[in-house]
């Protein structure tokens, strides 16, 4: 019946939508083929499958049980673009844990951390972590490092911190796990000084949270005293994350001089959006007209389509007054298509 409601529908085609609806109403039911069918009949009208139909199909794939068809749809996940998209990630690692499982396979660490790795969902992330519990896994170290990301993303930090604690081995890894989980407050610090004290050598990835961790906190002297130490003590090369975490370190201090002198003089190359970025926020928290114009017009340049720099000019122009400039820049959002 629902079938010939929708094949009588005018305006069908005009988005995914009821095609999601009915493949979605298969699928529930069970009828696993006829969802797949009907995904593959979207697919030869030429309706253009958005992050909503991706996961319904690879429930019905994994309910007919065929490799052949899940692998083919995941082909066309990438190419509509939507492989980075969490919400579809999160389904293809489900589809490929069960089929792993329905098959008989007993998944090594490595495909569990991987499977980790793109869980979007607090839930499947923790239905993961029982199956790895239950097979005498959990401690394994990929496994537990992956599951510290997991449950730290969605603001269980009870859970990572027991984890790490537990742990019977580290790697740097782990240390960056649980520092990262507290990139905002300062704890991060702590478990620095007990990195430290363990003999573990951070790297790169340690101190952009460390870095970040003191911006949020406002802890300027401690996050200049970690970039000195990353050079000197460690012998890490300062890379375009490190500058972008210290010009928000100072533009959220409000020292917007001291961060546009770090974009200016003391970076060894070429500025990019995530320093520009940083900057023009921090001219829009505190103000600052002449040095936001500058970062924004960097970033019209690096960034063409990006609309968000545009509003926060416009929002620097709007709160100092200026707004025939702030007008100026909606004219010219409007002109590159990003009103």
């Amino acid at each position: 019946m629902a079938h010939q409601v929708f094949d009588q529908m005018a305006k069908r085609n005009a988005s995914a939508f009821p095609w999601n609806s009915l493949i979605s109403g298969y699928a529930e039911q069970g009828l696993y083929e006829d969802a797949v069918a009907l995904y593959f009949q979207m697919e030869e009208e030429g309706i253009e499958p958005d992050r909503f139909t991706f996961p319904r199909v690879l429930k019905a794939c994994g309910g007919i049980g065929s490799i052949r068809l899940g692998e083919e749809v995941h082909r066309h996940v990438v190419r509509y673009g939507l492989s980075d998209d969490g919400f579809v990630l999160n389904a293809l690692a489900l589809d490929i844990f069960r089929r792993v499982l329905r098959d008989g396979y007993e998944p090594d660490s490595v495909a569990i951390s991987a499977v980790l790795s793109s869980v979007s969902s607090l839930k499947l992330g923790t239905q993961i972590h029982g199956w790895a519990l239950r097979r005498g896994m959990e401690w394994n170290l990929s496994i537990a490092n992956s599951l510290i990301v997991v449950y730290s993303n969605h603001s269980k930090l009870d859970r990572a911190r027991w984890l790490f604690d537990k742990m019977p081995e580290r790697d740097v890894v782990s240390w960056n796990s649980i520092i990262s989980a507290h990139s905002k407050d300062s704890e991060a610090l702590v478990y620095f000084k007990r990195m430290e004290i363990s003999g573990a050598l951070p790297n790169r990835v340690t101190f952009v949270s460390l870095i970040s961790a003191c911006a949020h906190l406002g802890l300027v002297k401690d996050g200049e005293r970690l970039f000195l130490m990353m050079k000197e003590s460690y012998g890490i090369r300062p890379i375009m994350e490190h500058y972008a975490c210290m010009v928000n370190l100072y533009g959220r201090a409000g020292l917007i001089s001291e961060a546009y002198e770090i974009v200016v003089n003391r970076m060894e190359f070429e500025a990019g959006p995530t320093v520009w970025g940083a900057l023009l926020y921090a001219c829009y928290l505190h103000g600052n007209v002449d040095i936001g114009k500058i970062a924004a017009e960097n970033l019209f340049e690096l960034e063409p389509d990006n609309e968000h720099n545009f509003e926060l000019l416009m929002k620097i122009y709007g709160n100092a007054g200026k707004l025939e400039d702030a007008e100026r820049v909606r004219i010219m959002m409007v002109e590159r298509g990003l009103d």
